[in-house]
């Protein structure tokens, strides 16, 4: 599997601000795979960006939810006059060239049925290699229920590991790392996971014989690159070029 660049191939030295459209150009251009970001605007609507909130990239501030689609596509990035896309003009610019890794954000328990409906819609409609992914394992479900075909991941991440949620998980005496990477759910097709937690997955999965693709995140140092290429299939890398 080819690498893939982590919200785009973004550099804002060059004018090219993460999950924006100059970003996935220069990504699709040397063939890279693309991680992206889907967050919900008001209208359910699904919008390329990361943050829940608009202040640290936008001219403009408050929830991503509290702007219609139509609102939030009239507003700059701060540093650029690019303007936020929607999930739908990200998929017609890249059209199938490389492969799109996206992240389905989520806000907490309160999971919105008609914005998942809507990714889930896009995704089925869409031609080209695409996967889903989401650190809430309800999305994860729930994407499956209205996209059944479309593969779908779980991202894992440091946090996660260490919180009591899932020390709970694990048995007494037993490994955490066993819970977690040892027997993914029905319908997971790939984990993405923290860098910090590759070597552990990728042990856990020798244990129990798994063999799903195994992504890691965010790849950014020679240390990180190192162990990239030893346990992982695939980096979900910044800030370098493989």
């Amino acid at each position: 599997m080819r690498p893939i660049a982590h919200r785009g191939l973004h550099e804002r030295g060059k004018g090219r601000v993460e999950n924006t459209a100059p970003a996935f150009r220069a990504a699709i251009e040397r063939g890279y795979g693309i991680e992206c970001d889907l967050q919900a605007a008001g209208d359910d609507a699904p919008m390329v960006f990361h943050d829940a909130k608009l202040e640290r990239l936008m001219d403009a501030a408050g929830p991503i939810r509290s702007y219609t689609a139509r609102q939030l596509s009239a507003l700059h990035y701060a540093s650029s006059q690019e303007r936020m896309l929607r999930f739908a003009e990200l998929l017609e610019l890249v059209d199938g060239r490389v492969p799109l890794l996206v992240e389905v954000k989520g806000e907490g328990r309160k999971l919105r049925a008609a914005f998942l409906a809507n990714v889930a819609m896009l995704a089925r409609r869409y031609k080209g290699p695409i996967a889903l992914m989401s650190f809430d394992r309800n999305i994860v479900s729930a994407l499956g229920e209205r996209a059944a075909r479309v593969p779908r991941g779980a991202v894992v991440g440091s946090k996660q590991f260490l919180s009591g949620l899932w020390r709970k998980r694990a048995n007494a005496g037993g490994q955490a790392g066993t819970r977690i990477f040892g027997t993914p759910a029905a319908g997971i097709s790939f984990l993405a996971v923290d860098v910090r937690l590759v070597a552990a997955a990728r042990r856990s999965f020798i244990r129990h014989g798994c063999e799903l693709p195994l992504f890691t995140w965010t790849v950014r140092t020679p240390r990180q690159r190192a162990t990239a290429a030893r346990w992982a299939d695939a980096p979900i890398f910044e800030g370098y070029e493989p």
